[in-house]
């Protein structure tokens, strides 16, 4: 087993949250061991094999004392005026990955409420989607170990509890940026009405890793071309292609029913502190 598979459900490490220890064998996924990580996860679409290649998709970190570690720390002094704000806490709760979570995050964006038992088959969508879009962020994340910036700068995430997982596990890319990202763009190709509040919502999302101060901006834009990455090579798995068009039928349904989203004003305040 390569150091990638190792690995592998420490895309849960880098999309971090606590819980029990998980072990999972699936005819796509094999046996896998992770910490506790409290995460229920369902069997990805594609294999191992045919995630794409971090170490062939992206550059290295950025280096020591060059004008891209400056862009980052700029990028991260920037959004210190955020923190205990509206928008730290909303940060807060992007980093949670434990479903129904994720999908209350991007309900108010797709105009509709995300769930289980509203919209059952895009809910399976994004809890299967997960799995592959955080493993293809684990090649350059075990080749590097990125130090975070909380621990350069010796200050605290939005996420207290994580900061020990946090520690141990690389900062680039950004595997919660991918899946959220990959997110985005899997319901904006669902609800192409709602493409451009969606893909905002994915942009956002990523900028909470740095308003949460666990991660550096260079590593939310690698996130983001390995769940574009991802995405285009889940085009070509069937399985996911029926899903999808299986979600996009559910959502017209939904729409026709007009059963908008709620409670969305306070998300909408919160992003306009971007």
């Amino acid at each position: 087993m390569n150091r990638m598979m190792r690995f592998a459900t420490a895309s849960c490490l880098a999309l971090l949250t606590s819980g029990a220890a998980l072990a999972q064998t699936t005819p796509n996924v094999p046996s896998l061991q992770a910490p506790d990580l409290g995460l229920d996860l369902l069997p990805g679409y594609l294999k191992t094999s045919d995630l794409p290649d971090s170490l062939q998709l992206l550059p290295p970190p950025p280096a020591e004392e060059t004008a891209s570690l400056a862009r980052d720390e700029e990028a991260r002094r920037a959004t210190v005026p955020l923190r205990g704000t509206a928008r730290w806490d909303l940060a807060k709760r992007d980093a949670d990955l434990n479903f129904p979570q994720p999908a209350a995050n991007f309900s108010c964006a797709m105009g509709i409420s995300i769930s289980a038992e509203n919209t059952p088959h895009l809910y399976t969508l994004m809890r299967r989607m997960f799995l592959d879009v955080g493993l293809s962020t684990y090649g350059m994340k075990n080749k590097f170990h990125r130090t975070r910036p909380f621990v350069a700068h010796s200050e605290a995430t939005c996420t207290p509890a994580d900061e020990d997982i946090l520690r141990t596990d690389g900062s680039y890319p950004s595997g919660h940026s991918a899946v959220g990202w990959g997110w985005a763009l899997a319901l904006a190709e669902i609800n192409p009405e709602r493409s451009n509040e969606l893909l905002a919502r994915g942009l956002a999302f990523g900028r909470s890793r740095v308003i949460c101060n666990a991660h550096w901006q260079s590593d939310i834009e690698a996130g983001r071309t390995m769940a574009a990455a991802t995405f285009a090579r889940l085009h070509a798995d069937s399985g996911f292609v029926a899903d999808m068009k299986a979600a996009r039928e559910e959502i017209l349904k939904e729409r026709q029913a007009n059963k908008p989203a709620s409670g969305c004003d306070a998300e909408t305040a919160a992003l306009a502190a971007q």
